[in-house]
């Protein structure tokens, strides 16, 4: 049996994942940390400033962060520190966030770290990719939409969906939604945020030359698809030697 502790696991991605954890036949949940105390499925939740303790009573062998950039790297440095591989899909890190992360975890543990761990999203950025590819001189448009209590804009997997596109077609300026007098369009790329109800995660992104549109798109009914991901993450990660991992490692892409 692998044993799994979830950071953020009162949230609504840490419950749909430890309930997951709890019905498998292969992986304990053997608590979890989050801003308050409490408890999920019948585990101890503690809370995050007693991360440490929590590391030494319980003794996972993966920990599953899906919290915010700022707790997220605290918790990947306890993790780090007690040798306990990690599976991470918190977004919204900034560039010297994701270095120290990358300091921390390299040659100490193995950490799968992504923006999104649906399958079907993974292979959708594949097929951006080969779209940007071949349709550099097109207009491009991204458009994401999630739940109302997303803290952070643009999502993960629309930041990676944009620098896949620059990796092909090369920098260009993101233009964040439109008002006014803003003139013919310029060499960038549209980015459009919506926030609204309980959408779980739709990602667009329209292909436009002269008389025809290509669009390429994911939607997500269920984070079910993400909690798939992230125990396949979890079997995959476990054992392995120390290194920063992606979904593309984990799928063979």
């Amino acid at each position: 049996m692998i044993k799994v502790a979830i950071c953020g696991a009162l949230g609504r991605m840490g419950q749909t994942i430890g309930k997951m954890v709890d019905e498998s036949d292969d992986l304990e949940l053997v608590g979890g940390v989050d801003v308050k105390a409490g408890s999920t499925f019948g585990v101890e939740v503690f809370p995050s400033t007693e991360i440490e303790k929590f590391l030494e009573e319980k003794k996972p062998d993966v920990i599953v962060d899906f919290t915010i950039a700022s707790a997220a790297v605290g918790n990947i440095r306890a993790a780090s520190k007690h040798k306990v591989a990690l599976v991470v899909g918190t977004t919204g890190f900034t560039p010297e966030q994701r270095s120290e992360i990358n300091s921390m975890i390299e040659g100490n543990v193995p950490a799968v770290i992504s923006s999104n761990f649906s399958v079907g999203v993974n292979i959708f950025w594949k097929l951006v990719r080969e779209a940007a590819k071949r349709l550099g001189d097109y207009d491009i448009e991204v458009i994401e939409a999630h739940h109302h209590f997303k803290k952070d804009a643009p999502s993960g997997t629309a930041n990676t969906i944009i620098d896949i596109i620059k990796q092909e077609v090369g920098d260009r300026e993101e233009m964040y939604g439109r008002k006014g007098m803003v003139g013919e369009r310029g060499n960038e790329i549209g980015v459009h945020v919506i926030r609204g109800g309980d959408i779980v995660g739709d990602h667009s992104v329209l292909f436009a030359g002269n008389n025809e549109v290509i669009e390429l798109s994911h939607r997500a009914s269920d984070r079910a698809v993400f909690a798939h991901g992230v125990l396949r993450s979890i079997r995959w990660v476990y054992g392995k030697s120390p290194a920063v991992y992606s979904m593309n490692d984990v799928l063979n892409l």
